[in-house]
């Protein structure tokens, strides 16, 4: 008996090893296929259903982190799309999220930062050919914003004779490259206003405080009744909050100034005294998760969600310790943002969902 149980087993073993050594390619070409049939020209946002869909494309800085782009949020309104800053790596990211290209109305920035905008030529790129467009992208942002486009569209303007001469006019429209920037004003005096109010998508800027960087905006989504409010790069800022209040999730950047100080101090212990110097002033021109948590608690929202982490949490074990007291100041839905993170808000309801793409 024993025999057979050994001559069984062994047999077994035989026939799994000539799987593995002969049946791979075909085990590998069943596992392509399956990938085609689940992801290729599907468009994988219409299971979210008619709602206010926020993607988060960078939830990180301009520090170098593995798991986070830089600083990127788009948003899904019904069937228009919207883009909220093009970090690093963002468009990437955003793309691999499944995000409906072909849907963008338009790109938005905070603020001319450098970290906030070295994805826009790949954003204007991948919005040209990717969803095959005919005029070129408009781009709203402060004071600056239409000589930052020109830049990326002269950069990339080589690139588009290639494509246009390889895939032909029809599918590299010429009219559809590059950017049309819009410039965003507000007068003194005056912290918000509309600025996009189109098929019940209504977007308003709001001025916040970033000095030295002036102008610098945030952005509050509204549509069928639910909103998000975006803060950029910001100190606590009152104007943020008010016009954050009726809203069901702020997204807030914030840095954990006991950390950044350490890295500080370390930066100096070891000679490098002029980054040490950085890591000193950066902190003061962005909030802490207290801040955060503060602007959240007086706007009412329900959930607040954190992004452009300084500094980098490559561990959520260290994530207690970058929020601090964040949680006891704001008694909602507190997270920590990562890139692949889609929060979903459904036309009509009240939930504030949260999902991953990958």
């Amino acid at each position: 008996m024993k025999r057979k149980f050994a001559l069984l087993l062994a047999g077994i073993v035989l026939v799994l090893g000539l799987v593995l050594l002969f049946g791979r390619g075909w085990i590998a070409q069943r596992a392509f296929e399956a990938a085609l049939d689940r992801n290729v020209g599907i468009d994988q946002s219409a299971k979210l259903g008619d709602g206010l869909h926020a993607y988060f494309c960078g939830s990180g800085s301009p520090m170098p982190d593995a798991d986070r782009a830089g600083p990127c949020i788009a948003v899904l309104a019904g069937n228009q799309a919207f883009v909220f800053d093009a970090g690093s790596g963002s468009i990437r990211k955003l793309m691999r999220m499944g995000f409906p290209m072909e849907k963008i109305q338009a790109a938005f920035l905070t603020h001319l930062h450098s970290d906030h905008i070295d994805g826009l030529g790949e954003l204007m790129l991948q919005a040209w050919i990717a969803a095959g467009r005919s005029a070129p992208l408009p781009i709203y942002g402060p004071e600056g914003t239409d000589k930052v486009v020109a830049g990326f569209d002269q950069a990339y303007t080589i690139d588009s004779t290639y494509r246009i001469a390889h895939h032909g006019p029809n599918i590299a429209h010429p009219t559809g490259f590059g950017g049309s920037a819009s410039l965003i004003t507000l007068p003194d005096g005056t912290d918000s206003k509309v600025v996009y109010d189109k098929d019940g998508v209504r977007i308003t800027v709001i001025r916040v405080n970033h000095a030295p960087v002036a102008p610098a905006f945030g952005y509050r989504i509204d549509y069928k009744g639910r909103a998000i409010a975006i803060s950029g790069d910001t100190v606590y800022s009152p104007a943020f909050t008010t016009a954050a209040k009726g809203s069901d999730v702020m997204f807030h950047e914030a840095l954990n100034k006991p950390m950044v100080a350490a890295l500080g101090n370390k930066l100096a212990e070891r000679g490098h005294a002029a980054n040490a110097q950085i890591m000193h002033d950066i902190q003061g021109y962005h909030a802490s998760p207290e801040d955060a948590a503060r602007s959240a608690k007086e706007a009412g929202v329900k959930a607040l969600v954190l992004y452009h982490l300084v500094p980098p949490l490559p561990s959520g074990l260290i994530e207690p310790l970058f929020l601090g007291d964040a949680p006891k100041v704001f008694g909602g839905t507190l997270k920590v943002g990562r890139d692949g993170m889609i929060v979903s808000l459904p036309a009509g309801g009240k939930d504030v969902k949260f999902s991953k793409a990958f």
